[in-house]
């Protein structure tokens, strides 16, 4: 585990690890030890990666896969409210960065237009939990996966970054825009 720094101006801490079980998982070890608000915790890759309904989901290497631990000022529909905001980020992002046309679904799922297969493909995928910490506070796991640089098979019904431009995209560059995004729209939710 390493502490790294990228421009990440709401972030407060930041701990990186390249290939991971689960950011979720970890993430949930640091908030229950009290960890501080707006800890990022980030991987490449996730070999234990899980959907909503805790189902695998592929987390493969060439990917940004993070989840943010947060403290919501208002809690009710926290998580609701916490997913939509950034699923719409990630799509925002996608759409902005590249021009991909997106869609977003009440699952938190984010899906990109492939117009060479004339169909909307999975691009990413949001997860929210609420846990208790040790002091009592409630806080968010906001679990957040794109495929950016993902290997995927020809006929996949997924999407990656990669796979849509033809050329290496750098993951980072997608988490700071989503994150950019995100913020203004969770801080506006929270007032």
């Amino acid at each position: 585990m390493q502490e790294i720094t990228l421009s990440l101006p709401c972030v407060s801490r930041m701990v990186s690890v390249d290939v991971l079980e689960s950011t979720q998982e970890l993430a949930q070890e640091l908030a229950l030890q009290g960890c501080e608000p707006n800890t990022l915790v980030l991987a490449y890759e996730q070999t234990q990666g899980r959907d909503r309904e805790g189902k695998p989901w592929p987390a493969a290497r060439g990917g940004v896969y993070f989840t943010l631990v947060l403290y919501p000022a208002k809690t009710e529909q926290a998580e609701q409210s916490a997913s939509a905001a950034a699923a719409w980020a990630v799509a925002q992002a996608l759409k902005e960065l590249f021009g991909f046309k997106t869609k977003t679904t009440s699952a938190g799922d984010v899906k990109v237009w492939n117009a060479k297969t004339k169909n909307w493909q999975k691009i990413a995928g949001v997860l929210c939990q609420s846990v208790v910490s040790l002091d009592g506070r409630i806080c968010l796991l906001l679990g957040v996966g794109v495929h950016v640089n993902n290997r995927l098979p020809p006929a996949s019904a997924a999407a990656s970054v990669k796979k849509l431009l033809g050329r290496e995209i750098d993951p980072e560059w997608v988490l700071q825009e989503t994150l950019d995004i995100f913020w203004k729209k969770y801080t506006f939710s929270q007032q």
